[in-house]
């Protein structure tokens, strides 16, 4: 039956997890936890390191590079109040990469903890980094309401705002773990394969996955490939409204080469995405191919002068594809992508996504899903349940029946649904 946002009520996608099953802390050995196959309805499990016999020869796993920064910082006013602040993505200079080597300062969205108790002026810290002391001071600029506009300075001027908040901040572990980040967690919290900097939260199926697994997948003929997501903030944030039509979804923002759209093409059928952002990466990038194809209709140019998007390229909004034609085959808008990254000279496409996807959406690019086990009544379980259909329940009995760890630092899954359904079923 063909689903609306509007028809998908939350209270359909919630279960009882006891707290005890959430696990506070990863196990010691990354590659020690459990893997649950979901395979075309049945529901079994083995260790994780066997993960490269279950790779599919000749076909493609495709992983999200990015690399959490150390977001949260804390500092003190004058007189001992604690005020947080929480990194959400750079406005001065924009660019991700232009903002971790930026000196003397630089403007970033914040999210503010306590700031009540900050009415203005500057706040310090000081910090070793490298050996020496430094000195970062902290000024909010402007309360846009539900974020913080925050300029940073600090000495020695030489140094770069990524080498600042690596010696300043702390790793942002997630709310629901309950406890403060640890020492343990810069290291914990981060893919082997992390490279660029920018998330405030992990990718988290991927951090089971060590460099000799890596090494195997590939010699057991699996291709792997990278893209860039980086992970907002808005990952946490619980949907409130009765049903997923209500639910704002958070931006973030994405890069992918040239190559790895060509071997996403190339693979089309045996694509396996680790992680859900990957999943939310590579199916936006089929909905921008639609709308390059359709740029008279969707109005596809730069985005210039919008603040600290403005180097992305092209943007996907949260229910988007939903007045976009859905029978454009995958090549077509793959090779739309290719064709406007060649027209541009450039082989990076950078973009930003909204997309929300919910029961009913019909899947173009994603043929198989490594994922951890997500918290009730959340977009990421809803994306699982446009997966999978109303197996996720079962596969989430089957979890909690066999002593499934859940969440970020948790157990993992590789779900791998029946045949496609009829298209004219599906979103």
């Amino acid at each position: 039956m063909h689903l609306s946002p509007g028809d998908i009520r939350m209270e359909d996608y919630t279960y009882d997890l006891p707290a005890a099953r959430i696990a506070k802390y990863p196990l010691k050995d990354r590659s020690a936890s459990r893997l649950l196959l979901y395979d075309n309805g049945a529901i079994t499990h083995l260790p994780f390191r066997g993960i490269a016999k279950l790779a599919k020869n000749g076909g493609l796993m495709v992983f999200n590079n990015t690399r959490v920064i150390q977001a949260r910082i804390i500092m003190y006013k004058s007189t001992g109040s604690r005020i947080e602040i929480f990194l959400l993505e750079p406005l001065e200079p924009s660019l991700y990469t232009e903002a971790f080597l930026a000196g003397p300062g630089c403007r970033w969205k914040c999210m503010i903890g306590n700031k009540k108790r900050w009415k203005g002026g500057h706040l310090e810290k000081e910090v070793i980094i490298e050996g020496a002391a430094a000195v970062l001071k902290a000024l909010m600029v402007k309360d846009h309401g539900g974020w913080q506009e925050i300029e940073f300075r600090w000495k020695p001027e030489a140094l770069g705002f990524g080498a600042i908040i690596d010696g300043a901040g702390l790793t942002p572990v997630p709310p629901y773990l309950g406890r403060d980040s640890e020492a343990g967690d810069k290291n914990w919290y981060q893919t082997v394969y992390s490279r660029h900097e920018g998330s405030v939260a992990a990718p988290t199926a991927g951090l089971h996955f060590t460099g000799e697994i890596l090494d195997e997948i590939r010699r057991s003929g699996s291709a792997t490939g990278e893209i860039t997501l980086h992970v907002g903030a808005g990952t946490f944030a619980p949907v409130k409204s009765p049903t997923a039509e209500g639910h704002t979804m958070h931006e973030e923002h994405f890069t992918a080469s040239g190559e790895i759209i060509r071997r996403i093409l190339q693979n089309h059928g045996a694509v396996t995405a680790v992680g859900t952002t990957t999943v939310r990466t590579l199916e936006s990038l089929y909905w921008l191919g639609v709308k390059c194809l359709h740029n008279s209709k969707t109005n596809i140019e730069p985005r210039c002068n919008h603040g600290p998007s403005e180097a992305d390229d092209i943007s996907l909004g949260q229910w988007e594809y939903l007045d976009l034609p859905g029978d454009v085959t995958v090549t077509e808008a793959m090779n739309a992508l290719l064709n406007k990254m060649a027209n541009e000279g450039n082989d990076l496409l950078k973009a930003r996504t909204e997309l929300m996807i919910v029961p009913g959406y019909r899947f173009r690019l994603t043929d198989r899903m490594m994922t951890n086990f997500h918290q009730p009544g959340s977009t990421l379980l809803l994306l699982v349940a446009a997966f999978i259909g109303n197996d996720w329940r079962r596969v989430y009995e089957y979890a909690l029946n066999n002593n499934f760890r859940f969440l970020s630092y948790g157990d993992t899954a590789l779900l791998i649904p029946a045949k496609k359904k009829n298209p004219a079923e599906m979103i």
